[in-house]
């Protein structure tokens, strides 16, 4: 039986602060096969004798400049020839069982072109926190065509136990099949280079999905996540990144959306989208920018779309099924027998 590879890619600016703790525990990854690439954009805190401590045990690429979270990772994953890719951000920690259970859940299925854990929540400085709340179990859109992490900071009380299929996966620890990525990938890329950083795991999930991958929640796989962009906090990001959500907010729309799935929904995306304008002109003038940003982009946005509808195989009927206001999943079925010896169903299991 073919053993499946697995390779790790982590994008790094100025993350000295995790990356430690992050690669040890990849490190630390028990039966499976295992390579790492790490990207860094041209940290200045030290990041780099970090990854000296490392020298042997993982790759790295040197950027001369931050090309972006998007296209660092595009480079590591050029860089691998794995069966699987996990994205990981250097925030994550992951129990060491982790890749494993997610390589094992991707395997029952070879339609699955993504597979993701539960993610669970942890304070800055990898701090332990009080509660055991979720962070992400996987990503849904909504009929405004905003996204989430489904059961973002609820109590880890086993609503999210099970095994299933979701509409996407956080790219923070995602596993991505390789004969996926080469099959979704434009003009060499994966992850859009042109959304720089935040939602490109949205955008490839949207895409996946209408060429008709399917994507795997694995509870059984257990990761901490810091997370710095937090639902209705936007004061608390860099106006930078607040900019680049909303100019991707709409190349993903540009890119994905279908007239059928609008003709279903056009009220509350409507609605919304006078919300995202007003509150920019109001309240955040310093993510005016992004309409420029999507006009410079509007070319090349609208060529990838045309490259994505003439491939796609999922009508919109199918699709509507995941927009909806509260978290979509779908029932995975397989052998009770077969599942509990992967190591998949349960966080306690096998």
């Amino acid at each position: 039986m073919h053993e499946p590879t697995v390779c790790v890619t982590i994008v790094t600016f100025q993350s000295s602060r995790y990356l430690r703790r992050c690669l040890e525990a990849i490190l630390k990854q028990r039966d499976i096969c295992l390579e790492v690439v790490v990207v860094d954009n041209a940290s200045t805190d030290g990041t780099d004798r970090i990854l000296d401590d490392f020298a042997g045990r993982i790759r790295v690429i040197s950027n001369t400049t931050n090309v972006g979270f998007a296209e660092a990772q595009n480079q590591a994953i050029r860089a691998s020839r794995s069966d699987w890719v996990l994205t990981l951000n250097p925030d994550v920690l992951v129990d060491p069982d982790f890749v494993r259970r997610l390589a094992d859940a991707g395997e029952l299925d070879s339609g699955a072109g993504a597979v993701c854990g539960k993610l669970l929540s942890i304070g800055a400085g990898f701090r332990p926190l009080a509660e055991r709340r979720i962070d992400s179990a996987g990503i849904f859109f909504t009929p405004t065509m905003r996204h989430f992490d489904r059961g973002w900071h609820e109590l880890d009380r086993g609503s999210y136990d099970r095994l299933e299929y979701v509409f996407g996966a956080c790219a923070a620890a995602a596993l991505y099949r390789r004969r996926m990525i080469e099959d979704v990938s434009i003009r060499g890329s994966f992850f859009d280079p042109d959304f720089f950083a935040y939602r490109e795991d949205a955008d490839v999930a949207w895409r996946a999905q209408l060429l008709g991958w399917r994507c795997i929640y694995a509870p059984s796989a257990v990761g901490w996540h810091v997370r710095t962009m937090v639902p209705g906090r936007r004061s608390s990001v860099a106006p930078l990144i607040n900019m680049h959500s909303v100019k991707n907010r709409f190349l993903m729309r540009i890119k994905n959306s279908t007239a059928g799935l609008y003709s279903r929904y056009w009220l509350p995306m409507t609605l919304r989208d006078v919300v995202v304008i007003a509150g920019c002109v109001t309240l955040e003038q310093r993510s005016l920018p992004a309409f420029w940003r999507v006009a410079q982009c509007w070319r090349s946005a609208w060529t990838q779309r045309r490259e994505i509808m003439r491939r796609r195989r999922v009508d919109d009927a199918t699709m509507a099924r995941w927009f909806q206001f509260t978290p979509a999943s779908e029932p995975l079925e397989v052998e009770a027998a077969s599942a509990a010896s992967a190591g998949v169903l349960a966080p306690d299991a096998a």
